[in-house]
Order: C-alpha cells, then structure tokens, then sequence
C-alpha cells in the first residue's frame, strides 16, 4: 500500500553526528548484536527483549559501523510475519526508523524485498538491492500513534519475496514525540512515512547528520550547487515552533538576490501521486532591524501556500496537512515589492499521509493475546496484531474483513501446543469455530458463555481436566462439541446430553456420567 518512503543514506565507515548530553528516550535496538553499544548520547540495545523469533548473525564487511555490523534474519516459511513488539504510552505518538544493511549474511550478491507492517498497516516494501550495489545502507521512517499499550513492527513475505531467501532487519528505534509535532495529522486514521528532511545550503553529501535533533531525526544535507546560501549566527526557538526543528538546521540556507524569485526543484525524487504533509522552515539571518524586513509568497507547483510570510530571526515554520502532490515538485518563494533582501529557506520535511488499513477489534486483542500467553509453544508469529494486515493474521486466526476486524475461527489442530486455554478466550465474542484438537493442553476448559455466534468446538486429543461446564450447553448456535482423549471428570449437564441437533463426542479417554 505504501509505494515509496525510500532514503538512501552513507552509512558504512561513516559516523552519525550527534549532539547533547542527554539520553535519548524511547528504544535503539541493534538487531541481532549480543551485547549494548554506546554512540553519543544513544546506547544500542541487543533486540532479545522485544522479539522471539528469528536468527541472529554478524555482518563481515569491513568497516562498517557498529550499528550494522549484526542483524536478525527471519528463514521460517511457514510464519505469516516477524514481529517486534515494544512498550509504549496509549494513543501516544512514535517515530519509527528501520534500518537494512544486507552485508551479503546469506551467501547472496543481492538483498532480499519484503514487506514491513506497523500497527498492523502494511507500511511499505523494502527493496534495498540499489543502496547495497553503492555500498549503502537504507533506512524507513514514519510517525504513528500506539493503540494500545505496545508497539508493533514486522517484517513479512510478500511476491516479490525469492525462494531461499530472508526477511532481515539491521536496527530499529522507536522515539516518543511531544504532543504539537506533527499534530495536524488525525493519527487515529492516518501515519505519516517519510519521504525527505533537508537542510539547505550543505554540500549535498549523503553523509546523514543529526544536528542536535531531540527526536533523533535525520535532517540530510541538500543543495542543488545553483544558488546563494546564507549563513547565520541568529538564535532560533525551536520549542516555539510546533515540530520542534532542531536550532542548527536554521544555520544555512538557500536565498536569491533582492527582487528575484527563489525555485527549488525538491525533493529531487519523484513522487507517487498521494496526499502529503509538508513542513518548511526559514530563517531571516541577518540583525533585527526596522528598516530590514524578508517577506515573501510561497507556491508549490503553483498552487499558493501561504501569502505574506515575514521571516523573522527567530524563525518561522509553515505546513500542508494533506497536499497533494505527484511527479516532480517545485517550491517557489516569490519576494513581496520592495523587499530589501531575496527570499530564504532552511530546512523541508516531505511525508506521505498513510491511511490506516484499519484494526482489530481491542476486545478480541486482548483476548487473543491471552491466549498466546497462557500457550506454551504457540506458532512463532503470534505476535503484533491478530488479524492485520489482510493476509498476514496470526497462524490459524481467520478474521472478518472489515474496519473493526473481529477473530472469527480459530484453528491450531495438530500444532503440538502446550498449556493452557486462557478464561479471556470469552472475549472472541464473534468467534464461530474453536478447533484445539491434538495438542498438549492442560487445565480446565474455561467458561465461553458469552460466545453466541460458537457453532464449533474441538478439544479432542489433549489433556485437559475438571468438569464439562453447563454454560456449554446454552450456546444457542453450538452444533459440534468434542471432548475425548482428555482427562474430564464429573457429570455430564442435562442440556448438552439431552440436546438435539449437536454432534457431541466425549469418549473414549474421560471420566464422565
């Protein structure tokens, strides 16, 4: 669903600038490394906690940095995806960066393309076979909110995905956002990915830079070499503007001469035909002055953004919630009459708005995500959300294909999980079929009154205990029950023994009257 959020940057044998002291919130996770690693004010962490699936394996390039130097690789077939499942504040919003370099782990030449999922919305394709051929590492970003009280990220086979070979993932992180960045965005329906962050003015290295970013954004250096850049020794007030651009990317810029309109062709990429949010930053670098003023219009591609600008010293942000956008873009700056100075500009944020391919129903992902942990031994991709993105369920879930997707199936039959059936499976109140048989299960059956829309239930073949609760017998839709091969003990109820119109097997193998 997600055509392009691809940014290509030098990684290998370069540095990542970063500034101040204090530690950066949220979680920087070096995918497969066995131990922590300290850059800056980022300590790496190995991704044990956060995901159980997986093989971990070193990188052998010479001189690539430690960040990439392991990754975690993903060889079941069998797995509808991989997930990484992180803490996180409800309805708090997150930037997530994934990063992929492929360092030839497999024995290959060429890397693998997959599909990689965020909160159970197919985010976007990963295909970083150019960037590997340039000696290059790749990395993704978007901006979500958390639904619930964790995070997930996976990775996921697709078509485009060859025989042999892997999903593989080199660093993750997922920093908390204040509440004013990027709040024009309803990240109840949408995320954004991003597409481009500039600041102006720098030599076009592709060498990224972090210029003291609180958010550990990555603001790359651009400039199409045509025209002036200014420079400025001026204090900016990032807090007081709403996405909190870090003050050193209002450093330089790019201007025209007085009376002469500033176009850039940018980003340099094409784009996908999509709404998006766009961000721009200015700054007026020269001293404060009465008689020395910067105003100016901007266009994109024509079309007016926003008339009159005054850039100040202090800077000034301007932004589009949903523009929409195709092909090349062109931003222009046209200068108001009589402007002492040219127009200027600092910095440019480009995301695509991504429309949430919707989710599961919270009382269902409770419920299914108790019965993961009361297993022992569940299928290894009974991770993330349960029944999205369409496709990419949980191993054995069938769900409704709406919305608010709903568990409507279950079957593990054969899959020689342990354990034990969790008392939330009530929860899965639009469930019709429940097929458990052949495995190791332990404990008592638990209580699945309030599961109306219950046709069919299978138990056999476990070793399950206690008694046949008589609330089995009140579901109105129940038309097979089988219990046998357990260990049930006691009386069987009068309104599942004396019913008509259900199929029910409990013997051999129980003791029951």
């Amino acid at each position: 669903m997600i055509p392009f959020s691809l940014l290509a940057v030098l990684l290998v044998g370069a540095a990542i600038q970063i500034h101040g002291a204090d530690a950066l919130p949220g979680h920087q996770i070096n995918c497969g490394a066995g131990s922590e690693h300290a850059a800056g004010n980022v300590t790496w962490v190995p991704d044990g906690r956060f995901v159980t699936v997986g093989n971990a394996t070193d990188i052998k390039s010479p001189g690539t940095m430690p960040m990439l130097s392991s990754l975690r690789y993903f060889p079941d077939t069998s797995a509808r995806k991989y997930c990484y499942v992180l803490p996180a504040e409800k309805k708090a919003k997150y930037l997530v960066r994934t990063t992929y370099f492929y360092g030839g782990f497999d024995g290959g030449e060429s890397p693998p393309v997959f599909d990689q999922i965020i909160e159970g919305t197919r985010w976007s394709q990963v295909d970083t076979a150019a960037d590997y051929a340039m000696g290059r590492a790749t990395y993704y970003e978007a901006v979500v909110r958390a639904m619930g009280k964790e995070v997930s990220v996976c990775l996921a086979r697709s078509a485009a995905t060859a025989p042999g070979k892997s999903p593989f993932i080199s660093a993750l992180e997922v920093v908390p956002l204040e509440d004013s960045v990027y709040n024009s965005t309803d990240f109840a329906s949408y995320a954004l990915s991003t597409i481009a962050r500039h600041s102006f003015g720098h030599d076009g290295s592709s060498v990224i830079s972090n210029p003291g970013d609180q958010f550990n954004r990555y603001w790359e250096p651009y400039s199409d070499g045509s025209r002036p850049v200014v420079e400025s020794q001026g204090s900016v007030e990032p807090a007081a503007l709403w996405n909190k651009a870090p003050e050193d990317v209002f450093r330089r810029g790019v201007t025209a001469s007085r009376g002469e309109t500033l176009e850039l062709q940018w980003p340099p990429a094409l784009l996908p035909a999509a709404n998006y949010y766009l961000a721009l930053y200015f700054q007026d670098n020269r001293t404060p002055s009465p008689l020395s003023w910067r105003v100016f219009d901007v266009a994109v591609n024509g079309q007016a953004f926003f008339a009159g600008l005054n850039v100040s010293t202090a800077g000034s942000m301007l932004y589009g919630a949903q523009w929409p956008l195709s092909g090349q873009t062109k931003i222009t700056l046209t200068p108001a009459p009589g402007s002492p100075v040219g127009p200027v500009i600092n910095a440019a944020e480009l995301m695509m708005v991504v429309p949430l391919g919707g989710r599961t129903n919270p009382r269902d992902v409770i419920g299914m995500e108790a019965l993961a942990r009361g297993f022992v031994s569940p299928p290894s991709d009974w991770r993330g959300d349960p029944c999205l993105p369409q496709g990419n369920s949980w191993t054995g879930v069938a769900c409704s294909q709406e919305p608010l997707a709903r568990v409507i199936s279950l079957n593990l039959t054969n899959f020689n999980v342990g354990g034990s059936i969790s008392d939330h499976i009530a929860n899965l109140t639009a469930i019709s079929s429940i097929w458990l048989a052949g495995n190791n299960l332990t404990g008592t059956i638990p209580d699945m009154s309030p599961l109306h829309h219950l046709a069919s239930l299978h138990l056999e073949n476990n070793r399950l205990t206690g008694p046949i609760l008589q609330s089995l017998g009140t579901l109105p839709k129940l038309q097979e029950l089988f219990v046998q091969n357990n260990n049930l003990q006691g009386i069987i109820p009068s309104n599942l023994k004396n019913r008509m119109g259900i199929t029910f097997e409990y013997t051999p193998g129980n003791t029951l009257s």
